[in-house]
Parts: C-alpha cells; structure tokens; sequence
C-alpha cells in the first residue's frame, strides 16, 4: 500500500509517501480501507508516536482519526462485518490512518455518521470524542450548569460548546476577536474577547471549567470556578496546589475510543446537532505538506484532512 511514514523522530520534514507493507489483522482488531485521515499537529512530538513499550518503533505512520470501510474483521471482532463505513480513533502508540489500509481494534470503532462525507467524519473524530469524555465523563456535566470554555474557536472547543449547549448548559467562552461571531453561532450566550477582555473579572460563577487552549492553566481559570467546581484540562496535568487553594476539582484525561462514544458522536451531527468543522484538505500524497499547514493560521476552523480515496 502507498503511506506517509517517517523513518525517524522530527518534524514533517521527516515525512514521506512511500509504499509500505499493508498491516495485517489480528485477535479482535478489523482492517479499514482509508478514505480519509485527520491529522493532529502536535502528534509528531508526542511520544506515542515514537516509542512503544519504552521501544522505538520506526518507520511509523502518523493520524489517528480515520473514516472508511472495513476490509477484512479479525476473530473475536465483534459486531462488524466487511463492508461497513466506519471512523474511529487508532490508539496513538500504533501506526495510524494517513495509508490506504489501517488495523485497528473493533473497540476503537463505529458506523460513522451517514448525513456527511468520509473527510468530515474522519474530522470529528479526536475533538467530539474529547470534548464528550471532558464534559460527559470527567466534568459528569448535568444541565442547567454554567460552562466556561477557554479556547471555545479550536478544534475541541468547537465540540465542547455545541455539545455543552445540546446537554443543557450555560456556555460563555473565551476566544480572539476574529472568532466571536464564530462561536456565538456554534450556541455561546456569551464571549470574553481576549484581545479586549481579562478573564481575571470572572470569579466564582461558573460549576464547569474546560481549558482546550495550551500546556499551563491560567490561574484565571481556577478562580473562575465556584468552590467544588471541576477544571478539566487537554494538554497537561493542571495544579493540584491552585486546585486546593481555590476549593475545586482539577481534572486532566486521555482520550481513549470507545465505541459509545463514537455512536453519540454519529447520532448528533447526523440529527443535525453538531457542526463539523474541516479547515483544508489534502491528498494523501501531499501529506507533509498538510502537516507543514499547521506553522501557518488557517482561514477557517477545524480539522486538517487527509483525502485517500474520493
């Protein structure tokens, strides 16, 4: 099969498309005919992509958000069969989805939402999963709760105000001046605009904190919770020193695909309820350039897509 690898650890300028061997299917794991794969940036500095069970594993193949049609179903796969559409999500310490074929668990897998295309299913993937185990898993979000979302115009915070809002909560968020109409259309009832605002006016008011902007947490946002409220952070572990002295909850996770989860995902953008985001499209030939996209500000929102199969 043809396949962007990387033979070893840098950036995209490591990539290459290459034919590699096609993967094979073993004890519970089906086998996908790519048709599109989205990419996560900052992947090609995690050390998942690299090292697995503390061993290099080069060449690897990057993305892990995948839509498709499975070619071939593993003994004890359950529940599918060859011929379903299906996305998910590749465990991150496995060769992903930017190649014709992947191998993945039955588990990390779904019927994709059949309302769009492969390239926007396989976009929605990472961020509606990771917004729905921040609010619905770890943060155990019942309506009526008020929501702040710092960074609601990225890929995740997108999902965490649409998904927010169709639980029944109060969304305010935080974002530039440029994306305020943006996530006000997305269903905010309110917007800090950065550029113009200070968080530090916000204190006590809100039962739901999610950070889906960078690696340090604002003390800003711990104050912004009332007491017993829940921080939940997407890049590192937040302060557990600030989580006491302000009396709440903080909270970081991994995403991890479930099968649930990718259902709900399915149910709610095919009713119509989500919105999925897709910033720009490349062919998988043209993959290290899609990854080099990521050192330049996109136009529009959400997810870059490599496009296998039209």
């Amino acid at each position: 099969m043809m396949a962007l690898r990387a033979h070893t650890r840098g950036g995209p300028e490591v990539l290459a498309y290459e034919s590699a061997p096609r993967p094979t299917v073993g004890d519970g794991e089906v086998l996908v005919v790519v048709h599109a794969a989205g990419i996560t940036f900052d992947e090609l500095a995690w050390p998942e992509t690299w090292v697995s069970g503390g061993v290099e594993r080069t060449p690897v193949i990057p993305s892990h958000e995948f839509s498709g049609v499975v070619a071939e179903v593993g003994d004890g796969a359950a529940g599918l069969s060859v011929g379903d559409e299906v996305y998910g999500l590749v465990p991150f310490d496995r060769d992903g989805a930017a190649a014709e074929y992947v191998s993945v668990p039955a588990t990390s897998v779904g019927a994709r939402p059949r309302t769009v295309s492969h390239v926007v299913a396989a976009a929605a993937v990472l961020p509606a999963l990771t917004a729905w185990q921040a609010l619905v898993d770890q943060a155990a979000l019942q309506p009526g709760r008020r929501v702040l979302v710092h960074g609601g115009a990225g890929g995740v915070g997108a999902f965490v105000i649409q998904l927010a809002v169709a639980l029944g909560a109060s969304v305010t968020c935080t974002v530039h001046a440029a994306d305020v109409e943006y996530v006000l259309a997305l269903g905010a009832e309110r917007v800090i605009n950065t550029d113009e605002e200070s968080l530090d006016a916000e204190t006590g008011v809100f039962d739901i904190v999610i950070d889906a902007v960078g690696r340090e947490t604002p003390e800003a946002l711990f104050a912004a919770l009332r007491r017993g409220g829940r921080l939940i952070t997407l890049q590192e572990p937040p302060s557990q020193e600030l989580a006491d002295e302000y009396g709440v909850t903080a909270l970081f996770f991994i995403v991890t695909a479930e099968r649930d989860g990718l259902a709900r995902v399915a149910d709610m953008i095919d009713a119509g309820a989500l919105k999925v985001g897709v910033a720009a499209t490349f062919p998988l030939a043209d993959g290290r350039a899609a990854y080099e996209s990521g050192a330049f500000r996109r136009s529009r929102p959400g997810k870059t897509v490599l496009v296998v199969r039209d």
